[in-house]
């Protein structure tokens, strides 16, 4: 986020985008609640009538995939007013001519037949982001899972050029990052262009550093992705993978082909709290420690960096992932030197100059947000303050609308998009384990609107078996109006039903990140005791 969380609810007006905040992430959203009450424009665009749309003054109700051709249409109608920010853009800015002449290419009439949102509704939401003082936009995976993720950000951060909005309080771009410190694991370097810090591994001086410091050579290539490890499973040229909390039979999209690359690795670590759906694929088993069993740190959502701290012990020959990670190390003929977590963290600061002032004796009551580049600085509540990148000048960027690679057809003809419940939590490695949330939500739900379903003859309870390219599984149906026509959801929390048999395995093609937003699927009637 470029913002911090307490400025949400100060703000004049709020732009959810791709966020069912609500449920993923309900903390946030209860600052949202709190600025709707203040009065703040709360506008939400979501395909889905989610949780949020209750307090929301302007509900833009799009088609799945739209993203980009829908804010271009905003972005339109606010240049033709003159609303846009012009002295922003002449200070801070670079390339608005080549975008506006895009954008000018998207009336609003040309992104309502696209993205199925009234004229007047583009209209009327423009003259409210327009009008306002200051606005937050607020964006998660609805916005990232997509073969135009990258795409849809680019137009997210032109719509917050355009206004003004970065380096001012209670505005900014804020992504709302979708797990538990994985802002903390990018800021280490589990990234595969980066070294700790966020320093880029192909800068030769980085590399001299680090080389220093760690003793070995560094190569200055871009490693892989997730996607190119799997991949690169299937096709010989990766051998092995070790695998640290992350149950990728359950989160990677087509869950076959995932399973498939997994059975040709020559060795595959899993490195977890509990046995889960890809430690049956396992060569080896390293059993870790949960959160409340460790000593260390946690980035949250907003870069404040927060102890953490044990609180009980951990059970059988659960160890913590960085001993085991450092043990490891050792019996390979690597001796890391790390005596505890507090040995990792001094090196990092040493190494990472936006983190050299959080030290441990700063952070024992409450967490700093970086950049903290000295012990004297306070933190950084908002970035960029001003206007002013710490890179140099914003840049606009032109972005034309793409569809999703898989569109609905006579013999699959619904939208499948697949998101998170509240009750549960990412592939259910630790929720599942959990007796209370397993009877507040025991299965997995295809949500489908009425009218569908009274075309399918599928009534409130029923079963269906939901069909995909990639494969089949059933689930029990809801029949409810937060999905509209033609388009279902479910998510893939539960092994029994998971959404990600489903999800297509296409992907952004530079970052990656795989479109499990959008794939085409068919859905029968269950018959009543089968598996079909």
């Amino acid at each position: 986020m470029t913002n911090s969380i307490s400025e949400i609810e100060h703000s004049p007006c709020l732009f959810i985008i791709g966020s069912n905040t609500i449920e993923a992430h309900p903390v946030i959203a209860y600052r949202i609640k709190k600025a709707a009450k203040r009065g703040a424009a709360i506008i939400v665009v979501d395909p889905r009538k989610i949780g949020m749309v209750k307090f929301a003054t302007k509900w833009l109700k799009l088609k799945v995939g739209t993203d980009v051709a829908l804010l271009n249409g905003i972005m339109h109608e606010i240049i033709v007013n003159g609303w846009e920010d012009k002295e922003f853009i002449r200070l801070n800015t670079e390339g608005y001519d080549e975008c506006k002449a895009k954008i000018m290419e998207y009336p609003p009439e040309r992104a309502s037949e696209i993205s199925g949102v009234p004229v007047e509704d583009i209209k009327e939401t423009a003259r409210i982001l327009g009008k306002a003082e200051r606005v937050s936009l607020l964006y998660t995976l609805g916005i990232t899972e997509h073969t135009c993720g990258v795409d849809n950000v680019k137009t997210c951060v032109n719509l917050q050029l355009l206004l003004g909005n970065l380096g001012k309080e209670s505005g900014g771009i804020n992504p709302l990052r979708g797990q538990n410190n994985v802002q903390g694991a990018c800021d280490m370097g589990a990234l595969p262009n980066s070294l700790p810090g966020y320093q880029k591994a192909a800068d030769p001086q980085v590399r001299e550093k680090f080389e220093e410091a760690w003793k070995v050579n560094l190569p200055g290539k871009t490693g892989l992705t997730m996607t190119g490890m799997i991949t690169g499973l299937k096709e010989g040229t990766l051998k092995a993978l070790y695998c640290i909390g992350e149950n990728i039979v359950m989160s990677e999209p087509n869950q076959a082909h995932t399973i498939e690359c997994l059975k040709k690795a020559e060795l595959l670590i899993v490195q977890d709290i509990f046995l889960n759906e890809t430690t049956r694929y396992a060569d080896v088993v390293f059993p870790a420690c949960c959160f409340a069993e460790v000593d260390g740190t946690f980035t949250n959502t907003e870069r404040r960096v927060q102890r953490v701290r044990k609180a009980v012990k951990p059970p059988g020959e659960a160890r913590p992932d960085w001993w085991i990670t450092t043990e490891l190390a050792g019996r390979l003929g690597y001796d890391m030197e790390f005596k505890n977590n507090k040995d990792i963290w001094d090196e990092f600061v040493k190494l990472a100059p936006n983190f050299a002032g959080i030290l441990y004796n700063r952070i024992e009551k409450q967490g700093l947000q970086w950049p903290c580049p000295t012990c004297e600085h306070p933190g950084t509540r908002f970035l960029h303050s001003g206007g002013q990148c710490v890179c140099g000048k914003a840049v606009f960027s032109k972005v034309d609308w793409h569809p999703p690679a898989e569109q609905p057809d006579k013999d699959y003809p619904f939208i499948l998009t697949t998101g998170r419940r509240l009750w549960h939590y990412h592939t259910g490695t630790q929720t599942r384990n959990s007796r209370g949330l397993n009877e507040i939500f025991p299965e997995e739900l295809l949500e489908v609107n009425p009218v569908d379903g009274a075309s399918m003859e599928l009534n409130e309870g029923d079963y269906a078996v939901i069909s995909s390219r990639r494969g089949s599984v059933k689930m029990k149906v809801r029949l409810t109006e937060r999905s509209p026509e033609g388009t279902v959801f479910t998510a893939f929390h539960f092994h029994e039903a998971c959404g990600n048999v489903l999800t297509n395995n296409v992907f952004d093609p530079v970052t990656d990140t795989a479109e499990y937003k959008a794939c085409a699927v068919k859905i029968m009637k269950a018959h009543p005791g089968t598996s079909q």
